[in-house]
């Protein structure tokens, strides 16, 4: 890999992407820490116009994104009864006493060893019946009109939380996000619990406690119980944001402990009396061909190491942990229910007949071999749906002739079949690209929306960076070894289907790259690699390779820093589209990033801003954006990070890796930023080693999660 003047350039460093953003600070920033911006002239909130879905959904006035959200408000609503189902949390009390203080002192003896593991909440459930498929498909299905966006916060609700925020000194840009968290009580939650201020996405702990101190006076203290639980569930809200589902008893103690509060341990007791959270402990998995009374008995007798007494302890948070449940329940419905037949074909096909759950990996060149699977199913009559993560790949696959729809235009339906009389999609097959990118929530929805019978492939790169919310479904999947999984054999082309192959192995190789595919360009300071980038993207690109900007994505390792996301798209606006920002920060013409949903970023295109909002052209769909939304889901988008930019391709990539990020690379960020190229990579390297050692020595740690255990479980003996 050479510069363009032909000077061998040093291997490279990447810097490491900030998993997650920073927080709200208490004057008034939005989520990734920026300053809050309301769009200018400022006006009552507009009513977001029609998605424009290629299915013709006739819903008016109602985006794919508000209809996403409406969707998971409704998967939520549904975890909510399940949770309904279950015993009811235990009484809460002034101490901890009963229930929740025999939990505790398990937790204290397992983790001590002193007590064989057992299964507190959250074992395994066996999956409740489905309607069969249509033994034929029906002669019509309906499509259900795309639910209703929510009501915007009503005025009253809004202007008293602003009044107890005032009270409290936080700031009354708030309000809204305050209202739409808590509800339209917000204003009393927040008076009787100020800490629930937690609840509201981006506020930190400490602003929390200036808040309740302004509202209650030295009474509060930072064992009030009201406290201790608050902060127990916005730590596992946080590491949510980083994969987990759930995290280990000590773990949440850590974090509770840094956080002044003097006794942990009680404190996370109080959180399960009151039903915050959920406690549980898997069960250990007895050795194939060990009798399970021989096994207990064995465990009765003590640990028979010191230093492994069983499985952890888990804390997690209801949602998360009813998701998985459901999510391990619905793959084994599919399992059992799929009927095998023989099909002729290439090995995925052949197991795409044989079984309801198939896992096929592989590259980028590998994807041609599910769409070729779901185009045989099409010949044989099968109802058949390709579905991918983001539009960008959708874009890409109608380019190639293969229709798709995004994972989430089929959960909100917007797109791809109708459903039938029962609520399922009506389907035979489902072929889901870019697998890795399934946070539980998503996937939970996808999966209970097949009908029994429906055979389901997931395909996609196990090397690449996982999903940017709560869970790892794909690789829990894999992990698990309860269904069939197809590896292509299919090698990605070129320089740069080389260089990434090699990443995913652990080796960081100089490629030949005769046509300037990949290009290293080695800066000595984040100011130098910021001015490189701009220049690369602006002039070089364009020049030499003939990709213009619109066309080349920068990406890096977080949103601050003097070399994130904020200084590369300030730099970058200021060089392509100049502009006094006046619309909340930005003009008609800017490139932005659009998040209509947590862990989901769409780019597009500034077209017009007004007392409304803003009005923008994401692909091939227009959409307003509020103006009392903007601050919230927009942000300027020349540069992305690595979890941002997952699941999409774009002909240029600039990957800018400044030195002060070295500590945070690993060999899953490197891989998925350099892996978004298709025609050329720049590489602007200032962590010199640091990158060679990242590919070869960093692998990132795995977020907790319950799935597998549960899929294992279910499916184990069976797969076996």
């Amino acid at each position: 890999m050479t510069e363009p003047s032909g000077e061998t350039a040093p291997e490279a460093v990447e810097p490491a992407e900030d998993q997650q953003e920073g927080a709200v600070e208490a004057q008034g920033t939005d989520a990734d820490g920026e300053p809050a911006a309301r769009a200018t002239p400022p006006g009552e909130p507009g009513s977001a116009e029609e998605s424009g879905a290629a299915d013709g959904s006739d819903a008016p006035g109602v985006s794919e994104a508000q209809a996403e959200l409406a969707a998971q408000r409704e998967l939520r609503a549904k975890i909510e009864a399940r949770k309904a189902g279950r015993d009811g949390p235990v009484v809460s009390g002034a101490k901890l006493s009963g229930t929740a203080a025999d939990l505790l002192a398990a937790v204290r003896a397992v983790e001590g060893g002193a007590a064989p593991a057992g299964t507190f909440s959250g074992g395994a459930v066996e999956p409740e019946p489905r309607r069969p498929a249509a033994e034929t498909p029906p002669t019509t299905t309906v499509r259900p009109s795309v639910p209703e966006r929510a009501a915007d916060p009503s005025p009253t609700a809004t202007a008293a939380v602003r009044t107890v925020l005032v009270e409290g000194g936080a700031p009354e840009a708030l309000a809204a996000r305050a209202v739409a968290a808590l509800g339209e009580g917000a204003a009393a939650a927040l008076r009787e619990d100020p800490w629930q201020l937690l609840a509201v996405p981006g506020v930190r702990p400490e602003q929390a406690d200036g808040f309740a101190r302004a509202l209650l006076g030295p009474a509060c203290g930072p064992d009030d119980p009201r406290r201790t639980v608050a902060l127990t569930v916005w730590l596992l809200e946080r590491a949510a944001l980083q994969g987990h589902t759930a995290l280990e008893v000590r773990t949440v103690c850590a974090g509770l402990a840094e956080h002044a509060v003097p006794d942990p341990e009680r404190a996370v007791g109080s959180a399960v009396s009151e039903g915050a959270v959920l406690l549980f402990q898997e069960e250990d998995e007895t050795a194939p061909g060990v009798d399970a009374a021989e096994h207990a008995e064995e465990q009765a007798e003590g640990p028979a190491a010191p230093e492994g007494p069983g499985a952890p302890v888990l804390l997690g948070l209801d949602r998360y942990a009813l998701a998985e449940e459901s999510l391990a329940e619905g793959f084994a419905r599919l399992v059992r229910t799929a009927e095998a037949d023989v099909w002729e074909g290439d090995e995925l096909e052949r197991a795409a007949g044989a079984h309801g759950l198939v896992l096929h990996t592989g590259g980028e060149a590998a994807r041609a071999e599910p769409v070729a699977l779901a185009a045989t199913a099409r010949d044989r009559g099968l109802r058949t749906l390709v579905a991918v993560h983001g539009e960008g790949a959708r874009r890409a696959l109608a380019a190639a002739g293969t229709e798709a729809v995004t994972v989430a235009a089929v959960l909100s339906g917007a797109a791809g079949p109708g459903r039938d009389e029962d609520g399922a999609l009506a389907l035979d097959l489902l072929v889901v690209l870019d697998a890795p990118q399934l946070d539980v929530e998503t996937g939970v929805g996808l999966v209970e929306s097949l009908p029994d019978g429906c055979r389901l492939v997931l395909s996609g790169d196990p090397e690449v960076l996982g999903a940017p919310g709560a869970g790892r479904v794909f690789a829990d999947l894999l992990a698990a070894r309860v269904c069939p999984r197809v590896a292509s054999r299919l090698p990605d082309p070129g320089p740069l289907g080389e260089l990434v192959s090699g990443i995913g192995i652990g080796e960081l190789n100089q490629v030949e790259a005769p046509g300037k595919e990949v290009v290293i360009v080695p800066v000595r300071d984040a100011g130098e690699a910021v001015h490189r980038a701009v220049q690369l993207v602006a002039d070089s690109v364009p020049r030499v390779i003939g990709v213009p900007p619109e066309e080349t994505q920068v990406v890096t390792v977080g949103h601050g820093g003097s070399a994130g996301t904020r200084a590369l798209n300030t730099a970058l606006k200021q060089r392509l589209n100049p502009g006094p920002g006046r619309f909340g920060g930005y003009d008609p013409g800017d490139r932005v990033a659009y998040t209509p949903a947590p862990g989901r970023t769409v780019t597009g295109t500034v077209l017009s801003a007004g007392a409304e909002g803003l009005r923008l052209r994401c692909g091939d769909e227009d959409l307003l954006v509020p103006g009392e939304r903007v601050a919230a889901v927009l942000r300027h988008g020349w540069a992305l990070t690595a979890h941002q930019a997952g699941g999409t391709r774009w002909p240029a990539v600039v990957v800018v890796l400044p030195g002060d990020a070295a500590g945070g690379l690993s060999r899953p960020w490197v891989y998925t930023a350099f892996g978004r190229a298709e025609r050329h990579l720049s590489v602007v390297h200032g962590v010199e080693q640091a990158l060679v050692r990242a590919v070869a020595e960093g692998i990132a740690p795995e977020p907790t999660t319950r799935l597998r255990p549960l899929l294992e479980g279910l499916l184990a003996a069976e797969a076996g």
